[in-house]
């Protein structure tokens, strides 16, 4: 009972961060202002993901947060909002420690390249399972195997194979923006079932600051709003991504979405 409330909980209560698997990059698209800019895909729009999937990627070392607002639409179309945050530090190719929470719950999950951990601090129950592979190869195993969704996992994904960015039906450039003090490139792409927008800082650092998320197969049109922040020369020491329960700490099974499937 214990293992399937834990498996149901961390689905349940992820983050609502869609995985629009993209890249990107910092130049600005020459068609800006375009009538038509919104009814095609911009292949400069798409270099900027590119740009900034690759300057992801080469980062080793980081610490980034978000505070993310999202939508529930009730059943007379009423929108309620909601929020959570999230604070990732990550050290790769195998490291990463990424705290959650809410108003509802507050959830933990440790990774040291040996084993993945993952603590309820109010429920007292944590998790400890095997893994050995990189954080994209993470993601995408607790998504399969226990249908748990890393907050901004999309920054493991971004700049990879596993990011495509042939599905977009629109692709554009917005112009420039303010997210907090960092001035940011403001871009706008359409695929199936999704509108989603996204703010790069400009300059030498094409980092994404804030990523809106638009569903399109519900007439009420929810969305989710993401402010991210960074920190490029984290203070962190190597010890945070290897969890030690408390003594009091019950160890509970968590359980597959699917019965069967190991992790690869």
């Amino acid at each position: 009972m214990h293992a399937k409330f834990l498996a149901l909980a961390l689905s349940a209560a992820s983050l609502l961060i869609t995985q629009v698997h993209a890249q990107n990059a910092a130049s600005a698209p020459s068609t800006a202002g375009s009538p038509n800019a919104a009814s095609a895909v911009d292949p400069a729009a798409v270099q900027a993901l590119t740009t900034m999937g690759s300057y992801l990627q080469s980062m080793k070392r980081f610490s980034v947060s978000t505070e993310l607002t999202g939508e529930r639409v009730l059943q007379d179309g009423q929108k309620l909002q909601h929020t959570a945050t999230a604070h990732l530090d990550v050290d790769r190719p195998q490291a990463i420690r990424a705290v959650m929470q809410s108003a509802r719950t507050k959830r933990e999950l440790f990774y040291n390249g040996e084993t993945v951990s993952l603590y309820f601090p109010a429920q007292n129950y944590y998790s400890t399972v095997p893994f050995a592979g990189d954080l994209a190869s993470l993601v995408e195993q607790l998504r399969i195997r226990f249908g748990i969704e890393i907050p901004l996992a999309d920054l493991f994904i971004w700049g990879t194979p596993n990011a495509p960015t042939e599905q977009f039906q629109s692709a554009m450039y917005a112009g420039q923006d303010f997210v907090g003090a960092d001035i940011c490139d403001h871009y706008a792409f359409r695929q199936k079932g999704v509108d989603w927008q996204v703010w790069i800082m400009a300059g030498a650092k094409p980092l994404p600051r804030k990523l809106v998320i638009t569903r399109l197969d519900d007439d009420a049109r929810p969305q989710s709003t993401s402010t991210i922040n960074w920190a490029t020369k984290p203070a962190f020491m190597r010890t945070v991504f290897t969890f030690k329960p408390p003594a009091s700490a019950k160890k509970v099974d968590i359980v597959p979405v699917a019965a069967g499937k190991e992790y690869s």
